[in-house]
């Protein structure tokens, strides 16, 4: 009877052991830190984080949702060393909220801190904008349209071209032509004028 009641009270320590020991090293995981929202749009940004030196991390869940409501976004993504996760489909003007976990093989670390942030309107964000504020967009833009209209110059400037080494290769057979249609003008001339007769004679005739 005792031996029965030692083995249950031996496999009753294994079972508890066995459940602790994933909850111990994802408890031993550490939280993201200095969670940072960059490159804030109307309707998009990035999330980037940060974590401690040593963590066995494999992946990583973010956890999205609007100020006071309660519907919220689930990323996901393991098999990953990336610090950083593109949030999509924002609405502009608009809060949000955004915390991160750190994913292992044990299982996920305790949330970040949360970070609250506001997407902007497209009106303030062009207001904000410099004057001389040039993006790379802009700039690339600028470079196309230069590109463009250097080939269309050289289109034209090719065109223009032909036209001069053709008219000067009419011109020429022209040129050369003239003294040969003066002979041939020359020419005519003398055979179509009236034979000239000799005066001062009497035409006899014969009896």
């Amino acid at each position: 009877m005792w031996a029965i009641k030692g083995s249950c009270a031996a496999l009753l320590l294994l079972l508890l052991a066995y459940i602790s020991v994933p909850s111990v090293n994802a408890d031993s995981l550490s939280a993201p830190l200095n969670v940072t929202i960059k490159a804030l749009e109307g309707n998009s940004a990035i999330v980037t984080w940060e974590i401690l030196e040593g963590d066995p991390v494999i992946g990583f869940a973010i956890t999205q949702q609007k100020k006071d409501v309660r519907m919220f976004r689930f990323i996901q993504e393991v098999n990953t060393t990336t610090r950083s996760c593109a949030l999509w489909d924002l609405e502009e003007d608009t809060e949000y909220i955004v915390h991160v976990q750190s994913i292992s093989m044990s299982g996920t670390s305790p949330p970040s801190e949360t970070v609250l942030f506001r997407t902007p309107k497209e009106s303030e964000k062009l207001a904000s904008k410099s004057p001389n504020e040039v993006t790379m967009e802009e700039v690339g833009q600028a470079a196309q349209l230069r590109a463009g209209e250097l080939i269309i110059i050289v289109v034209v400037l090719v065109m223009w071209a032909g036209v001069i080494a053709l008219f000067c290769r009419q011109y020429d057979i022209i040129k050369d032509n003239e003294p040969n249609n003066n002979k041939d003008k020359a020419k005519n001339s003398s055979e179509c004028s009236t034979p000239e007769h000799p005066t001062g004679g009497l035409l006899r005739s014969k009896v």
